[in-house]
């Protein structure tokens, strides 16, 4: 069967039918997938039974896999997964939650916020490939925000305004929201701040988005209070219900998206309950802002 995709989103996201995600997928497969990409920018493929490793073969067939290490508190003794797969779960490595006390789960708070996937590596993600192993009786949604329609319903003064801004972006600027701050000093050190633009312009369609995300925690020439009010502003334009799809997980959905036009966040849940979801993340095309 050829994929077909469904419009299921207020502007975007679609639900994808018509491939077997378990199976290789042929070069015809490959180019429908990122067609889909392109005009939905999240698509979402239901009853797909996979194993870790024909999660990895899928996404190996879509673009190259960005390793996941030193992007959370996990250390090397508490991982559960390869780093091939970020692990976004509530679990330690005897599958059990985190107490509400862990500071690996207080850090992971930071996910309820709406981001775009390493937006605080030099070089941001491409697609994200998030898998649903175990989810919770109640929550746990994921919500998609489209940026490019949020850049669409600027007026032509603001485009303006923003077109070039460059932020900063950190992991420890987005825990700061949530009330986060022990870091240790290597870890700082890790999650030192990095530019990328406030506009992006697709590279296969040419439309442009914002970019925004929650480790975004300056503008570069502004004063730290004035970019963060500016920054505010824009997240309450982009996050409007008419630019928002919510993602009602089942076991066994895969969703896709594009980090470099959409945001997205996790929703709450019982925290006592498991919640077992793992996630690929395709490296982008390079920088976004050249290097000094």
């Amino acid at each position: 069967m050829a994929l077909t995709i469904k419009q299921i989103g207020p502007c975007f996201a679609g639900e994808a039918e018509g491939i077997d995600l378990t199976a290789p997928l042929s070069e015809g497969d490959v180019a429908a997938i990122h067609a889909g990409m392109n005009e939905h920018a999240v698509l979402v493929f239901r009853d797909q039974i996979l194993d870790n490793d024909q999660h990895l073969a899928l996404s190996r067939s879509l673009g190259e896999i960005e390793p996941a290490f030193d992007t959370s508190l996990r250390t090397p003794e508490e991982i559960r997964l390869s780093t091939n797969f970020a692990d976004v779960s509530n679990l330690d490595k005897e599958n059990q939650p985190f107490s509400r006390e862990d500071r690996r789960r207080l850090f992971s708070m930071g996910n309820r916020l709406w981001h775009s996937d390493s937006s605080f590596k030099t070089v941001p993600a491409k697609y994200s490939l998030l898998y649903a192993h175990k989810i919770p009786s109640k929550g746990g949604n994921t919500e998609f925000a489209d940026m490019r329609a949020a850049y669409d319903a600027l007026d032509d003064e603001m485009k303006e305004q923003i077109e070039g801004l460059v932020c900063e972006h950190s992991q420890v600027y987005s825990r700061a929201k949530v009330g986060f701050h022990e870091f240790s000093d290597a870890e700082r050190e890790r999650f030192k701040p990095v530019r990328q633009v406030l506009v992006r312009t697709h590279p296969e369609t040419g439309r442009k988005s914002l970019y925004l995300s929650s480790h975004a925690g300056s503008i570069l020439g502004w004063p730290i209070p004035e970019a963060n009010v500016f920054l505010l502003d824009l997240f309450e334009h982009a996050t409007q219900r008419q630019f928002v799809f919510v993602q009602k997980w089942r076991v066994h959905d895969l969703v896709i998206w594009d980090n470099r036009r959409t945001m997205h966040r996790a929703r709450p849940f019982p925290a006592e309950e498991r919640r077992d979801m793992r996630r690929t993340t395709l490296v982008g095309e390079g920088p976004t802002v050249q290097a000094i």
